[in-house]
């Protein structure tokens, strides 16, 4: 009996030992799965999705520079609850179908938030998988209304919010400008065919536009690998066109204004943030050929602001080039992150969405701006005008609100 017993006891104080010990282990790795959370060593995880090869290497590129000068600064600063922010960087090569992978490599690294895509089409492949998932997607440069607004469920997609406003308002104060401020009655508009990007800023330029009492004497499209936009060129020239708008992303913007150009083409051309790119300049064919051009931008490093000031200071001296919109709206996503962390008062990507949907008069590089019901921050829009093949800041209005049905 003794012997029984004996046993009997070995065996129950064994199982204690490994309950405990289980439970031990389960608390250390809590939170460090795909659903993110406090990471092992003191690490808070954050995914970085963005073009940095591809199309808009520009874009996916300098929001990285940006992000990561924002999380160098915040961790010498002492990190969030204690912790540093370690960034995961990958690269989705300006495709939505990569982007969409990517999205899914980040979850299973444990990241607490996914930074980006840039653009919207990539931004929207990557919807279904942070929903899914939940953790939240910040885009610092996705533009379209249904990026963070479901139209068919008629509802915000909790987990997706951007730093940059939306396409309506930046065409909204583009055609104001043009029509108010240049003293233009008669504009032409060429617009990517195959973007929704473009074919947004399309529609509601020509809509705000003729409500003001302009004239769309002509409207043309392209595809993404047009090289030859002369035809469209020279039909607006000669249907009277006073300004060309041109809604779409810096590689065939810069063709497209060298060709004018080319044909002798002198009136105004304006566009929106898809313009900004350092390589811009060389693709137009110089800095002459952008005479009289604008675009509506998020920020511009030329504003005197301190907080501007500062920022391009420390980015020049990481990278030695001056940081464009890109670079501005991922550095300031990274804060505007940093501060939902601390707000949540965990690294939980749930309560980290709470935090970002409640986000209020946050100061920003590209100014102060609050998150709305749609999950699109309220704030202003820079105008650009180009002279000397530099950016100059022409005027800042504040983003119209625009209803999404």
């Amino acid at each position: 009996m003794r012997s029984l017993r004996s046993i009997f006891f070995l065996a129950v104080t064994l199982l204690l030992l490994a309950f405990v010990s289980s439970c031990g282990q389960a608390q250390q790795s809590q939170g460090s799965g795909g659903q993110g959370g406090e990471q092992q060593g003191g690490t808070i995880k954050v995914g970085l999705n963005l073009e940095l090869s591809g199309a808009v290497a520009t874009y996916g590129t300098n929001i990285k520079n940006g992000i990561l000068l924002a999380l160098e600064e915040i961790n010498a600063a002492g990190g969030v609850l204690g912790m540093k922010l370690e960034p995961v960087v990958l690269d989705n090569a300006s495709k939505a179908e990569e982007a969409m992978s990517v999205a899914s490599k980040l979850v299973e690294q444990g990241v607490v938030a996914i930074l980006g895509p840039a653009t919207t089409g990539a931004t929207k492949a990557c919807i279904p998988v942070a929903m899914d998932n939940q953790v939240p997607l910040i885009s610092p440069s996705a533009t379209a209304l249904d990026v963070t607004y479901d139209p068919q469920a008629k509802k915000v997609r909790d987990f997706i919010f951007r730093t940059c406003f939306t396409d309506p308002p930046q065409a909204i104060v583009a055609a104001e400008f043009a029509f108010n401020e240049l003293g233009v009655k008669k504009a032409a508009i060429l617009y990517d065919n195959g973007n929704d990007y473009s074919k947004g800023l399309y529609r509601v330029f020509k809509e705000e536009f003729t409500k003001l009492g302009g004239e769309i004497v002509a409207e043309g499209s392209f595809s993404e690998n047009d090289q030859d936009f002369r035809p469209l060129l020279t039909r607006a020239s000669q249907a009277g066109a006073e300004l060309i708008y041109v809604p779409a992303y810096y590689g065939q913007v810069g063709k497209i204004i060298a060709q004018a150009r080319e044909l002798d083409i002198q009136v105004p051309m304006m566009g929106a943030d898809g313009w900004d790119s350092p390589e811009l300049v060389n693709l137009a064919g110089g800095a002459d050929n952008l005479k009289d051009t604008y675009f509506t931008n998020h920020y511009s490093p030329a504003d005197p602001s301190e907080k501007v000031r500062a920022f391009v200071q420390a980015y020049k001296a990481k990278y030695n080039a001056e940081p464009d919109a890109f670079a501005a709206l991922g550095y300031e996503t990274a804060y505007m992150l940093a501060d939902a962390i601390k707000r949540a008062g965990k690294a939980d990507p749930v309560a980290i969405k709470d935090a970002l949907a409640a986000t209020k008069d946050f100061e920003g590089i590209t100014g102060r701006l609050s998150m709305d019901a749609n999950h699109n921050p309220v704030k202003e829009v820079s105008i650009i005008a180009i002279v000397d093949g530099k950016q100059t800041l022409k005027a800042k209005k504040m983003a119209p609100e625009v209803k999404v049905d």
